[in-house]
């Protein structure tokens, strides 16, 4: 899911779907400024290479670490993902109150995909210890 995101950061970040920037309505804004758009698509390619860090990180600890490194690597994701719900959602949750993204909801959404993916390494770590 986070490859599919990718590509659709780099080649059609405009898009409302498969977390597209487009949801945001000053994206279309941004989009009449050489210079904001210029930056704007730096941030979304950032974003994205930072994206692409995170997969590799992902395969290569999938495919090559041990048990004990796997369990760690899991306990990280699962703190690093709730940092989304200290410093992400508040700001999204406020722009989708405000009429500020498209469509409407967009936030409780994301948030519950996010949860989903803290449930699945959580579980993950529980089977670890159960088995």
């Amino acid at each position: 899911m986070e490859s599919l995101n990718v590509l659709v950061l780099y080649f059609n970040p405009k898009i409302r779907m498969g977390n597209g920037v487009g949801i945001f309505n000053g994206f279309q804004q941004s989009q009449k400024d050489k210079n904001e758009r210029l930056f704007v698509r730096y941030l979304i390619n950032w974003v994205a290479n930072a994206k692409v860090i995170f997969i590799i990180l992902l395969l290569v600890i999938l495919f090559t670490a041990t048990e004990n490194v796997k369990l760690y690597a899991c306990m990280g994701m699962v703190l690093s993902i709730a940092i989304y719900f200290i410093s992400l959602h508040p700001i999204i949750k406020s722009l989708d109150e405000s009429n500020m993204i498209t469509p409407k909801g967009y936030s409780k959404k994301l948030g519950i995909m996010i949860a989903g993916f803290m449930v699945m390494f959580t579980a993950a770590i529980a089977i670890y210890f159960i088995l």
